[in-house]
């Protein structure tokens, strides 16, 4: 487990994995100057977690550290979603069934083939 410490704070809890993605897409939102809203489950407070959400800021420090000495390869399609997601007017939600599936807890696709609508086909008569 990582951890992502931001304005000094003791740190929030987060797989390598998950941290390295978050990592890429704050990175480049605080290099364009753009403050942005993280919103999780903190499954490490107790009794059985709490809503957590911190507005990121260029302004304010944010330190990344991972518990291994390489950081975890990188997966397009995530840094895709978290970057719209980044952008949105809600923020970055990262939904537990997301983190599962950044760390490979699920098989790929398995989140976002639950949140998205099959399109409708359109036969040929």
């Amino acid at each position: 487990m990582g951890t992502l410490i931001y304005d000094g704070a003791d740190g929030f809890a987060f797989d390598d994995r998950v941290l390295a993605h978050l990592q890429a897409v704050i990175q480049q939102k605080l290099r364009r100057r753009e403050g942005f809203l993280l919103v999780w489950t903190d499954r490490t407070a107790e009794p059985i977690g709490v809503l957590r959400s911190i507005w990121l800021d260029p302004a304010i420090s944010v330190q990344f550290v991972f518990t291994g000495s390489t950081l975890p390869e990188l997966n397009r399609d995530w840094l895709t979603l978290l970057s719209e997601r980044a952008n949105s007017n809600s923020g970055l939600i990262l939904e537990d069934d997301l983190r599962a599936e950044i760390r490979e807890e699920m098989p790929e696709g398995s989140y976002r083939a639950s949140k998205t609508k099959p399109a409708a086909r359109h036969g040929g008569s």
